[in-house]
């Protein structure tokens, strides 16, 4: 018998069916959006922010949908680490840090839950494609290529924080 104490039990969170119900609805908004300006030839502008948001927004549909149709959890939170439906599988061992950064998006604040990776090179190295592709993209504006978006989660993140502090007492938390 030992005396250390037993890992909690996984903690997993679906997808909000409503956020992530907006987030399909939104882009497929945008995408038509992009294409009537793709399609008006009203100006040189028009016509690149639509060969742009076709493709960028459709694709956020595509994945908003994908989230609505298999109901898989979005987020799964153990003693050994963590696994997003976008980022694939991290450990505990990987993470240095993990923070609530606020981008604006449309003058909104949208938080995110930022994993401080050690290696963040190795990381990308294994990641999933499209986790790849974004991560390399934060990394260019200075972000972590491992952050996980509070927006289609069905709690805030700071309930997230605190559950991964659960299953990591040591994890360091950064304000």
């Amino acid at each position: 018998m030992t005396n250390e104490p037993a890992d909690p039990p996984r903690t997993a969170y679906p997808s909000s069916i409503r956020r992530t119900a907006l987030v399909a609805l939104g882009s497929i908004v945008f995408v038509v959006l992009c294409a009537w300006a793709l399609i008006s030839h009203s100006s040189i502008k028009a016509v690149l922010a639509g060969a742009v948001g076709v493709p960028f927004f459709g694709l956020c549909a595509a994945v908003a949908i994908g989230r609505l149709v298999r109901r898989r959890p979005e987020l799964v939170i153990t003693g050994e680490g963590l696994t997003h439906a976008m980022l694939g599988s991290i450990s505990w061992t990987e993470i240095a840090a993990v923070g609530i950064r606020e981008i604006k998006v449309s003058s909104r604040p949208q938080r995110m839950i930022e994993l401080v990776l050690h290696d963040p090179g190795a990381y990308l190295a294994r990641a999933p494609r499209m986790a790849r592709i974004t991560g390399r993209a934060n990394l260019r504006l200075g972000y972590s290529p491992a952050t996980i978006s509070a927006t289609t989660l069905p709690v805030g993140a700071d309930e997230v924080l605190a559950a991964m502090r659960r299953h990591h007492p040591g994890l360091d938390i950064v304000r």
